[in-house]
């Protein structure tokens, strides 16, 4: 635990919890005070959605005898500053479990050089279509297609979804993914086989690829700017 004397001196801190047996990082955030330390003591639990793998992962370590290693990684910051130095972390780990990326790890997070060049230079799409805007994960497209990544689960509004024509898949400002959902359903394993838990209160489609000559409209083109609010955390929007 930290002094008050200590926690003076850090202000703002980014730290990474780390579990000893194999060295991976399995968390990053930022805090003050003692916050580093309540993970481990289970005060930060009251999101079992959120924070189930990394719990598992403490409890884990700890049924093995060991303890987790904490590191501060940078500190003596201001908030917005922190901000930043996590957004990064979480894109240098990405074995993490954090659920949610860093601040504006959609519009400046972790791109190839290409993809930099390609989505400034993209075209803005022009919505011809009633559309709902998924954000994913671009590290789950590396495990799975587009079309799994995009269509499970999400806190959704499956009644304002259905009302859409096509689903579009976008990564940091791009549309990599042009879809139709045939049905909206509650997450769920019976509703999607091999899923391993229910989500309560989160939903998902299954779907086929638009037609081709949707497709052509949407691909590759930049979200416009209207769309892409500041710091706004919810991957779900809608053009229509």
């Amino acid at each position: 635990m930290f002094t008050k004397q200590v926690a003076d001196h850090l202000r703002y801190y980014v730290y990474r919890l780390i579990d000893p047996r194999n060295g991976e990082t399995f968390y990053i955030g930022k805090g003050t005070n003692n916050r580093v330390f309540a993970h481990v003591r289970g005060e930060l639990d009251s999101d079992a959605d959120v924070l189930t793998d990394k719990l598992q992962r403490i409890r884990d370590i700890r049924v093995d005898g060991f303890d987790v290693a904490q590191v501060i990684h940078r500190h003596g910051m201001d908030e917005t500053t922190a901000f930043e130095v996590e957004a990064a972390l979480i894109d240098a780990y990405p074995e993490a479990t954090n659920t949610v990326g860093g601040r504006a790890s959609d519009e400046r997070g972790l791109m190839h050089a290409n993809q930099i060049v390609e989505r400034y230079e993209a075209k803005e799409a022009v919505f011809q279509h009633k559309a709902v805007l998924i954000n994913i994960n671009r590290t789950a497209t590396e495990r799975e297609s587009v079309y799994e990544a995009v269509r499970y689960a999400w806190k959704i509004d499956p009644k304002k979804a259905a009302k859409a024509e096509i689903v579009l898949a976008v990564i940091q400002g791009l549309i990599v993914g042009v879809f139709v959902a045939e049905k909206w359903m509650a997450a769920t394993p019976a509703n999607f086989p091999g899923t391993l838990a229910d989500r309560p209160g989160r939903s998902g489609f299954v779907g086929h690829e638009a037609p081709e000559e949707i497709v052509k409209l949407y691909l590759r083109k930049r979200v416009p700017v209207s769309m892409r609010k500041k710091g706004a955390a919810n991957p779900v929007k809608y053009a229509f």
